[in-house]
């Protein structure tokens, strides 16, 4: 057990892009726990759009990120000291206990994760947060039907691979949209989807989808806001429903984009559209992760992971990620897993 470790702490809130100095990493003494507390070693740190939320000075429905304090982020890891009846050292564990290779937990929200299933990395992504905000905004805020058309944007990222996906097992026509020639092929050689819009090679991305979804478009499930989500919702059905789960292009905006917009066009075409929080299903995540655990046994579900090595890389990962030059979910490693 060495005795000390390093973590990231927010030294100043961004006014726009976020930068590494916008970060410190410190080194500091390893924390003991206390009682009913776990001493866990983190060996997967999740990157994730919704930290640039937690960086600022607002209402949220999360509490932002105090300068000093470190970085919220989810984990992945080892226990190496408990005082807790419900762990042991050695178990493997999920818990959102931020940018460090140390940490305390022993929360409720402290779970303990079976390596036999699946890569311990994917209780951070397909089988983790990402992986249930797929699951519960498309099959319970996109209710989508069987031969109906689903569109999500962002569609190689860690939440949108799994969306069009799971249209597919559902019956539906899956549509993603993404940037790049090797993301688009990603999306419909890798993951299967009927069809894929490379955003960044169209000068006309309503004629794009419009081709792509002859049928017009019954469920959007929104990761990216902009025009990217303008172009779709131009193209949606009647009675269609958009599932709003993020809006990345917008979170380094010094200024807030005008808008709402196209709303006009909901009344005639009588949309449905709401945002939602993962942590709104949490009483179901159990079956769920069951099912998607079935669903990649079987092979009806892949996932792509994007890592990186150390937690000096976090803040520039993170940046990156904020730009859209991730492929797949995007993941810190800390350090070793466990020997088998």
């Amino acid at each position: 057990m060495p005795k000390t470790h390093r973590r990231v702490v927010l030294v100043r809130r961004p006014p726009g892009e976020p930068a590494e100095s916008d970060f410190r990493i410190e080194e500091v003494p390893v924390p003991q726990p206390g009682p009913r507390e776990v001493l866990v070693r983190v060996i997967y740190l999740s990157l994730d759009p919704y930290m640039r939320g937690r960086m600022r000075d607002a209402a949220s429905y999360a509490a932002p990120v105090g300068i000093g304090e470190v970085m919220t982020g989810g984990t992945v890891g080892e226990v190496v000291a408990s005082n807790h009846p419900g762990f042991k050292v050695g178990d493997i564990v999920e818990d959102r206990l931020g940018w460090q290779e140390y940490a305390i937990g022993g929360g409720p929200a402290l779970r303990r994760i079976d390596p036999s299933l699946a890569p311990i990395s994917t209780a951070n992504g397909v089988l983790g947060m990402p992986g249930m905000t797929a699951y519960f905004g498309l099959l319970e805020v996109g209710r989508p039907k069987p031969g109906e058309t689903v569109v999500v944007s962002a569609a190689s990222g860690a939440v949108g691979q799994v969306v069009g996906q799971i249209a597919r097992i559902m019956g539906c026509r899956a549509v993603g949209i993404a940037g790049g020639g090797a993301k688009r092929a990603f999306v419909t050689d890798t993951l299967g989807f009927d069809a894929c819009i490379d955003y960044k090679a169209t000068d006309d991305l309503d004629a794009a989808l419009r081709a792509a979804c002859p049928d017009g478009i019954d469920v959007y499930f929104d990761n990216v806001g902009g025009p990217i989500t303008d172009a779709a919702l131009r193209n949606l059905n009647v009675h269609a429903r958009v599932a709003l789960c993020g809006s990345i292009s917008q979170y380094n905006a010094t200024t807030p984009e005008t808008g709402p917009r196209l709303l006009g066009t909901f009344v005639g075409k009588r949309v449905t559209a709401r945002g939602f929080i993962v942590s709104d299903f949490a009483a179901h995540y159990g079956p769920a992760l069951r099912q998607m655990g079935a669903w990649i046994k079987s092979g009806r579900l892949k996932y792509r992971e994007d890592i990186v090595e150390g937690i000096d890389k976090a803040p520039r990962a993170f940046i990156g990620l904020l730009r859209g030059e991730n492929f797949g979910k995007l993941l810190v490693k800390l350090g070793p897993e466990p020997r088998a």
